[in-house]
């Protein structure tokens, strides 16, 4: 999977925001003014970096050599995912998940202007 389709994933689902804020590498996509994912547009292969609960972070980890700790970030709650190896429909399920986490995270009046948007 490549850097491109990566980006065109993160910009098809509602309400979603990119943008540069700490350098001109890293691109990072938001929902509601948080970031659900981190996309170094440089790296190959491609990498990014997405929010995820703890427990599934642990199993991801465990099964996929592909998926670690983000750097820089919480470990905990983030990941380094190294697309090369992995199916495209897991690759979408941790960009799904981490959406899902940032916007349930929101709060009311937000999540209400994007469903009405």
């Amino acid at each position: 999977m490549e850097v491109e389709e990566i980006r065109e994933y993160c910009l098809s689902k509602k309400a979603v925001t990119e943008a540069f804020p700490f350098d001109q590498e890293t691109l990072v996509f938001k929902v509601g003014g948080k970031i659900f994912v981190f996309l170094p547009i440089e790296t190959h292969p491609a990498t990014f970096s997405a929010k995820a609960d703890p427990e599934w972070s642990e199993e991801l980890r465990e099964e996929y050599f592909q998926i670690n700790g983000a750097y820089h970030m919480n470990k905990i709650h983030w990941n380094s995912v190294v697309c090369e190896g992995l199916k495209q429909d897991l690759i979408f399920k941790l960009i799904d998940h981490s959406y899902d986490l940032v916007f349930k995270s929101l709060t009311k009046k937000i999540k209400e202007e994007i469903n009405n948007s």
